[in-house]
C-alpha cells in the first residue's frame, strides 16, 4: 500500500502502522513544489549575497566565524556527514530506523531546509525499499539535533557507512550498484539539514508512546484478572469516586474496569474484607495518572514529528534565512523521562500485585501451588519482577536534568534526549515482561477459584491463555511460561471486546 507524505498532521498511530512492510512512501506536489522552491530560492542567495550564513558559508558550531569559499561549499557538507558519524554502542533496532527515515523525510517535505529534490527522493527508495542504514545508540546530546545518529542515517545517500537489507548487512556501495544508484553530491546546507533534527529522539518517542498506550491497556485487563483473582472489592471503581477528583485517565481506568469485570461472579460476591492494599485499591489513580501522562506526551511528540528542527531555517518567501535552535530536543527529552517514569510506576504496581498473589492470603495457597514447600511453586517469578523494576527505577531517574558543555562553550546546554529516548525504550520492553509475570500469576491464581467464574470477557481472554500457557500442578521450569506469556501479550490483539 502507498502512501503520500504531504504537508499533513502525521500520527503516532500512522508513524507506527507504515514503517512495517509493503507499506510504500510517495511526496505530494505540493511537497516536490514545496522542496524545489525552497532549493532554488537558497541557490540564488549564495551565489548574489556575500553575507556569511552559518552552515551554509560557514563552518559548524564553535567554527561558526570561518567563512567557507563557494567552490567548497560541497565538499564542506561532505566532511559535516563524514566527521559526525561518531557512533558507539548498541545497534538501533531496525524497525526505529525506519521511523527515522520517515521523520527526516517528513521534516525536509515542509520547505524550510533547502535540501535537494534527489536527496528526499533517495530517502523515499531507502524506505520502499527496506534499506535501512546501520546507526548506533550513543552519541547524540540531543541538542544540535541527533547529530551522530543522523550522520549514521546519512552517510548511505554518499555511498558511504553500512546498511541492512532483507536481513543482511552490506557496505552501502553494494547496495547503489544493485540498485544503480549514484551516490548524491551535497549542495550548501544540505549536510546540516541532515543531520539537524530530532529524529532519532522522535522515532524512539513514536515507538514508545505507542507501545506504551498498548502497554496501559493490557495493565488494566491483566489487573483486573488479578483484582478477582485477590477476591478484591470493586468498590474503588465506582463513577463516584472519579466523579470528585475530576481526572480523566482515572475516569478511563475506572470506566475500563467496570466494563471489563461486567457479569464476573467473583467481584460482585459478599466479601469478608472491607479494604483492599493500594496496588489493587489505587488502580485508577495510579494507572490513570499514567493514561494522563502518555496523552501529554503523545500530543508533545505529534507536534515535534509535524515540525521543523533543523537549522539554519529557510523562509523563501519572506526572503529571510534565520539561524535558531529548533534542533534543541528539550520538548522531546523532558516528556520522554516523564514517560520513562510513567511506564516505570506501570510495572511497579504491577509487581506489587505479583507479590499479593502469591502471600497465601484470602484463600489463596502460598506461592500459588498446591504443595507448597515441596514445591516452589510461583515464588521466583516474583524476583524476577523485583529485579526488573529494580532496574527500571534506577532508568527512570531523568537524563534532561544533566547538561554537559560541547563545542568549545558554543553548544552550552543540551538535552541529552537522545539518552532520555534509549533507556524509555528499555523501560518499555521490561514492563512488558513484568504484566506477563503478573498475567501468568494472575492467570493460576484464578483457576484456584474454580468453580466461580471472572467476567465472561476475562473467561474468554483466560480459555485463549490457557492454550499456550498450562496451569501448574508441579514445579516446572517456568522460564519458558514467562516467555510464552510474554509472547502472548506481544501478539494478542486485546482490543477485542474493549471499546478504546
Amino acid at each position: 500500500m502507498e502512501h503520500s507524505i504531504s504537508l499533513d498532521w502525521l500520527t503516532i498511530e500512522f508513524a507506527n502502522k507504515i514503517i512495517y512492510p509493503n507499506s510504500k512512501l510517495s511526496c505530494s506536489p505540493e511537497v516536490e513544489n514545496a522542496v524545489k522552491t525552497c532549493r532554488a530560492y537558497l541557490d540564488k542567495k549564495v551565489a548574489e549575497d556575500k553575507t556569511p550564513v552559518y552552515g551554509i558559508t560557514t563552518g559548524f558550531g564553535s567554527l561558526c566565524n570561518q567563512n567557507i569559499p563557494a567552490d567548497d561549499l560541497s565538499t564542506l557538507q561532505r566532511n559535516l556527514v563524514i566527521s559526525h558519524a561518531c557512533g558507539f554502542g548498541d545497534e538501533v533496532p531496525e524497525d526505529i530506523v525506519k521511523t527515522m527515515l520517515l521523520l527526516k523525510i517528513k521534516s525536509l517535505s515542509y520547505g524550510h531546509s533547502g535540501v535537494q529534490w534527489e536527496t528526499i527522493q533517495r530517502l523515499v527508495q531507502f524506505f520502499n525499499h527496506g534499506i535501512t542504514p546501520v546507526i548506533y545508540t550513543q552519541g547524540s546530546l540531543g541538542a544540535s539535533g541527533d547529530l551522530a545518529p543522523l550522520a549514521h542515517l546519512s552517510l548511505p545517500l554518499l555511498g558511504l557507512g553500512k546498511v541492512r537489507w532483507q536481513g543482511n548487512r552490506y557496505e552501502s556501495r553494494e547496495i547503489n550498484e544493485k540498485f544503480g544508484w549514484e551516490p548524491l553530491e551535497l549542495q550548501s546546507k544540505e549536510g546540516l539539514a541532515l543531520l539537524n533534527g530530532t529524529q532519532f529522539m522522535g522515532a524512539y518517542g513514536v515507538w514508545c508512546c505507542g507501545q506504551a498506550l498498548r502497554l496501559f491497556y493490557w495493565a488494566n485487563i491483566i489487573s483486573a484478572i488479578s483484582l478477582d483473582a485477590f477476591d478484591g472489592l470493586i468498590a474503588p471503581f465506582h463513577p463516584l469516586i472519579y466523579k470528585v477528583r475530576g481526572h480523566k485517565g482515572q475516569q478511563v481506568v475506572a470506566d475500563l474496569f467496570n466494563k471489563l469485570l461486567q457479569g464476573s461472579g467473583l467481584c460482585h460476591r459478599a466479601k469478608a474484607h472491607v479494604q483492599d492494599p493500594y496496588s489493587f485499591r489505587c488502580i485508577p489513580q495510579v494507572h490513570g495518572a499514567i493514561y494522563d501522562t502518555i496523552s501529554h506526551a503523545r500530543k508533545v511528540i505529534e507536534q515535534e514529528i509535524n515540525s521543523v528542527t533543523d537549522n539554519p531555517t529557510i523562509f523563501p518567501e519572506e526572503d529571510l534565512i534565520l539561524s535558531a535552535g529548533n534542533f534543541h530536543g528539550e520538548p522531546l527529552a523532558l516528556v520522554m523521562d516523564f514517560l520513562a517514569m510513567a511506564v516505570s510506576e506501570l510495572g511497579n504496581i504491577s509487581e506489587r500485585r505479583i507479590y499479593q498473589l502469591i502471600s497465601g492470603k484470602r484463600g489463596l495457597p502460598p506461592f500459588l501451588v498446591q504443595n507448597p514447600g515441596l514445591n516452589s511453586g510461583f515464588m521466583i517469578p516474583q524476583y524476577t519482577a523485583a529485579s526488573i523494576v529494580n532496574q527500571n527505577k534506577l532508568l527512570a531517574n531523568p537524563c534532561c536534568t544533566d547538561s554537559i558543555e560541547s563545542s568549545q562553550g558554543q553548544e552550552d546546554h543540551v538535552s541529552m534526549g537522545a539518552n532520555s529516548a534509549t533507556k524509555l525504550y528499555t523501560i518499555v520492553k521490561n514492563t512488558e515482561k513484568i504484566l506477563s509475570i503478573e498475567l501468568l500469576n494472575a492467570a493460576q491464581a484464578i483457576d484456584f477459584r474454580r468453580p466461580l467464574r471472572t467476567s465472561p470477557y476475562i473467561e474468554n481472554l483466560l480459555e485463549t491463555y490457557r492454550a499456550h500457557v498450562p496451569f501448574v500442578e508441579n514445579d516446572v521450569e517456568m522460564h519458558e511460561l514467562m516467555r510464552t506469556s510474554q509472547h502472548f501479550i506481544h501478539l494478542y490483539d486485546n482490543k477485542e471486546g474493549i471499546e478504546k
